[in-house]
């Protein structure tokens, strides 16, 4: 079955960098997007930035400029690098996977991780 492992969250101050990592197992392939998504306290959770099997990435308005999302298909492993942190980043981090390209829209992703903490204070 399907597996994702997420690493890589802190507490950071703000303007300092974290880097997420998600490690997928049980794929066949490399023929499935990926995606991160994060929920803070009492919020809904929301798509933060997704990539395709071909690389072709999805960003939310309110990370453009800060965050970029890739992709090692050899170790099947998606990375997050986050710069510029604000304590409104602060949330919970999810790993998701699908064979299809949902971009960010939530619902669409079969496949969930446990998260990964990310705590940024000012």
């Amino acid at each position: 079955q399907v597996q994702l492992v997420e690493s890589g969250g802190g507490s950071v101050q703000a303007g300092e960098s974290l880097r997420l990592s998600c490690v997928a197992s049980g794929f066949t392939d490399s023929s499935y997007s990926m995606a991160w998504f994060r929920q803070a306290p009492g919020k809904e959770r929301e798509g933060v930035a997704g990539i395709d099997s071909d690389g072709t990435t999805d960003y939310a308005d309110s990370v453009k400029g800060r965050f970029t999302i890739s992709r090692d298909n050899a170790k099947n492993t998606m990375y997050l690098q986050m710069n510029s942190l604000k304590p409104e980043d602060t949330a919970m981090y999810y790993c998701a996977a699908d064979r299809h390209w949902w971009h960010l829209w939530r619902p669409g992703y079969k496949y969930w991780g446990q998260g990964t903490q990310v705590t940024v204070s000012s």
